[in-house]
């Protein structure tokens, strides 16, 4: 059995456990939850999105085949197991090619899709939710949306049936209601997904499914994408209300082998996860919020670096690094951050979207980034430094939970976020400790 079935199944059947999903490529986040993960021991479930990985490279320049060899790899450095990795493909469909007529991108999801499955992505979720140029005026129907669902389900099977034997089958995650990927631009208009509407986007992928004879890819559809509530924008926080989704986890019970899959649950609070979890949202996907944590460090680090080599010629200028390579190149930005210069410029380096998740790659940032971690390495950075700028790792390293070394305090400010999501799927927080 599939691990995501064998939880979902612990879900169903009365203990509210669930799964998180990291979804990010940066080296320093998958190898911070894979050290998680071994601290639960838990398998780890690592996504990409269809812009992030597609066989054209997407914007990190890899395939599908591609990016499971670098999340191996990582796998090999940290010592986690690899049969214990569970890779995922995040909306997956023709997202990418939306600009393109139904023909040309369909032809293409169907290819991204199949190279997924080749490489052994077991967690397939099928987004084909957006409009496409020739879809005509008007909201796009769920009908469509299921037919095309259907069609990539296809294509995943066959693909699968051509693999070699004892491969895991893959699983499938369906919804019509899908937020965009990294998080809304605003949470103004956010409606929570009516019962009523989920019951029929089952129903609809269900008959499409079964007109195609993909009656065993039907059994093996184990979550919808729903919107329960949850989400953020470049400086807010839609936190979970239990009682919006008060419908949707009545209904849920009708589905004795579905779950709910929440997107955007970055930044929601430690016991908002867990009510989700226990509400039957039991995939909680995150990755702004990750690579915020470790901007966020990387900042911190900074202060520190100017602290203790004031006057340096050696500095790494990180925050400016990156902030030229961001104006130089706005295309990742420049549509989710709105407002006067001074807005902007403060939404590039601080916002919730964290879009500067994107130049972290950038030859000039990773050199920046370098010189910080190298800078520091050579020294050994005074206590009163970190309880300063990184509080919480100042306690970790005091109760002997971790090294003072930079490359640690990074990861453990990205471990951080981790917990609260491992808390919530695993029921091994204390309530009375949890961050209201």
């Amino acid at each position: 059995m599939h691990p995501l079935k064998e939880i979902i199944k612990k879900n169903k059947d009365g203990t509210p456990i669930g799964v998180c999903s990291v979804c990010s490529s940066n080296e320093l986040v998958i190898e911070s939850a894979m050290e998680e993960a071994l601290k639960y021991g838990s398998p780890l479930l690592v996504e990409s999105t269809a812009n992030q990985v597609n066989q054209f490279g997407g914007y990190t320049g890899m395939t599908p085949l591609m990016f499971r060899e670098y999340v191996y790899k990582i796998a090999v450095k940290t010592g986690f197991p690899s049969d214990k990795v569970i890779l995922g493909g995040d909306h997956l469909g023709p997202l990418t090619w939306k600009d393109e007529d139904a023909q040309d991108a369909m032809a293409k999801a169907k290819d991204l899709v199949a190279d997924f499955v080749h490489a052994g992505f077991t967690k397939i979720h099928l987004d084909t939710s957006m409009k496409l140029r020739d879809d005509g005026d008007g909201i796009l129907s769920a009908e469509v949306i299921a037919e095309r669902g259907a069609d990539l389900c296809a294509v995943a099977e066959k693909a699968f049936q051509s693999t070699e034997k004892g491969r895991q089958r893959p699983v499938y995650v369906i919804g019509s209601e899908v937020p965009i990927p990294g998080g809304a631009q605003t949470n103004e208009g956010l409606k929570v997904t009516s019962a009523s509407d989920f019951a029929a986007t089952v129903d609809l992928f269900k008959k499409s499914f079964l007109k195609r004879g993909l009656n065993e890819a039907w059994e093996n559809v184990i979550a919808v994408v729903v919107q329960p509530g949850v989400e953020f924008g470049s400086n807010t926080v839609h936190d979970y209300n239990p009682n919006d989704s008060a419908e949707l986890k009545r209904i849920l019970k009708e589905y004795p082998t579905m779950v709910f899959e929440g997107h955007s649950t970055d930044y929601q609070k430690e016991l908002s996860l867990r009510q989700m979890v226990e509400d039957g949202i039991a995939i909680l996907k995150v990755g702004p919020a990750l690579t915020f944590a470790l901007r966020e460090s990387l900042v911190a680090l900074e202060f520190i670096e100017k602290d203790l080599l004031f006057g340096s010629n050696r500095l790494s200028n990180f925050s400016e690094t990156l902030e030229n390579v961001m104006l130089s190149d706005p295309g990742n930005w420049k549509n989710h951050y709105k407002g006067s210069d001074m807005q902007k410029r403060l939404a590039r380096k601080y916002s919730y979207s964290d879009r500067c998740r994107y130049y972290l790659t950038d030859s000039k940032v990773k050199e920046s980034m370098k010189r910080l971690i190298n800078n520091l390495d050579s020294i050994e950075i005074p206590m009163p430094l970190i309880s300063q700028y990184l509080p919480s790792q100042y306690w970790k390293i005091r109760n002997g939970q971790m090294r003072n070394q930079p490359i640690e305090l990074v990861k453990g400010n990205i471990k951080d976020t981790l917990d609260h999501y491992y808390a919530a799927v695993t029921l091994r927080s204390n309530i009375n400790q949890m961050h209201a």
